[in-house]
């Protein structure tokens, strides 16, 4: 058997023995790349610059132009300069295809002005390049080149992060200064505007107090040029209704908790907490002092009736009279305290089931130690004193 197979290859031809050239090997294996040869796209553009070239060389020594001063117009670069490197180019407003020509070939985009001038004008694109500022490489492929200027420079735009637990004063603030929308008329609709937004969002009507504080979802959102502020708030409204979509609201409906309230119970988790692991817990804190009749008595509810930023309240804060005040009236406050994060919406959702009460911060990394009993509670805090003044 492996005789007769040795005598079968003997009889194939040398060239149909050949091994596969590398442009082969690539192919089979669904590779594009080839070492050592231009791309196909490359081979047109070249095909496409040579064609336009000679076009234009013969024209200009037909209308008797010499062979010289042809090659100085159309192929002797203006600017030597190493391809793909950045640049930023701005073509001003008014600007013709000769005034972007010179632009281009003195950043280096183009190697000649007159052959882009010329090509332009041949490709039927002359008088429709549009002015702005564009990031650009030298020595561009003239079809990529002339793509971007026809479809104009890219919108600007700025990247805003709002992190979770932000108040509708601190995003507006952060908004004005890293985008420029005035925080008053972002204040206007965050504070006052759940009723404009209601048509299209339902449990908005749940909110008694009009403001949208806990359904500007907190995420990183890019701010385009000509935004306003409605548009801002519509786009945070909308990534909060992705967001509350993944969350199994079915256990809290069973206690009688709407959505509005759990986005006021996760608004204070996310106060509260400053470790993921925990949420659950405070979470569970919360719907259990809920059950049992029990005040609130939650720090971040009295700091968010209080100007700035205070590390300890005071024993006067607590007697402050608002419907926000957790230590003064029973159950949930009449809205949330900030804008809590997809963590805290789940935790709030489904809290851990736990006998939990109370709980304390006794650590400097932002844990607590949970309680069930108000000894337990009195203990946690003696140690909270020693650890963190």
């Amino acid at each position: 058997m492996g005789s007769d197979r040795r005598r079968d290859e003997r009889r194939v031809p040398r060239a149909a023995r050949r091994r596969p050239v590398p442009e082969e090997r690539l192919a089979a294996s669904g590779e594009t790349a080839v070492v050592g040869r231009l791309h196909p796209e490359e081979r047109v553009q070249r095909r496409k610059t040579l064609l336009a070239t000679v076009v234009l060389v013969g024209i200009l020594i037909a209308v008797g132009v010499p062979a010289f001063t042809a090659y100085t117009l159309l192929l002797k670069p203006d600017v030597r300069v190493e391809a793909g490197r950045p640049v930023t180019v701005t073509v001003p407003e008014g600007s013709g295809t000769a005034d972007i020509a010179r632009i281009l070939a003195q950043a280096g985009v183009v190697e000649n002005a007159q052959m882009f001038r010329l090509r332009a004008r041949l490709d039927g694109v002359d008088g429709t390049l549009k002015p702005g500022t564009y990031e650009l490489a030298t020595r561009m492929p003239y079809d990529e080149l002339v793509k971007r200027l026809v479809a104009g420079p890219p919108v600007a735009y700025v990247d805003v992060t709002i992190p979770e637990g932000f108040t509708v004063d601190q995003i507006a603030a952060r908004l004005e200064e890293k985008a420029g929308i005035p925080a008053d008329e972002f204040l206007a609709l965050a504070k006052k505007g759940a009723e404009r937004y209601a048509a299209e969002r339902p449990y908005l009507r749940n909110v008694k107090n009009g403001s949208l504080e806990g359904y500007l979802f907190p995420k990183t959102y890019r701010i385009t040029e000509g935004m306003t502020a409605d548009d801002v708030v519509r786009t945070m409204l909308e990534q909060f209704d992705k967001e509350i979509a993944q969350v199994d609201l079915s256990y809290a409906a069973s206690k009688n908790l709407t959505l509005h309230d759990v986005v006021i119970i996760a608004s204070m988790v996310e106060r509260e907490a400053r470790l993921d692991r925990e949420r659950p817990l405070v979470s569970s804190v919360i719907y259990n002092r809920l059950r049992k009749g029990m005040k609130l008595e939650i720090d971040a509810t009295i700091e968010y009736i209080l100007p700035g930023n205070r590390p300890r309240l005071l024993n006067k804060h607590l007697k402050i009279d608002s419907p926000y005040n957790t230590y003064l009236y029973p159950g949930l406050p009449i809205g949330p305290i900030s804008n809590p994060g997809l963590a805290s919406l789940k935790a709030a959702a489904q809290p851990a089931d736990t006998p939990y009460l109370y709980y304390v911060l006794t650590s400097k990394d932002g844990s607590h130690t949970f309680c069930t009993t108000y000894e337990e509670f009195q203990r946690a805090k003696a140690k909270s004193k020693e650890v963190i003044p």
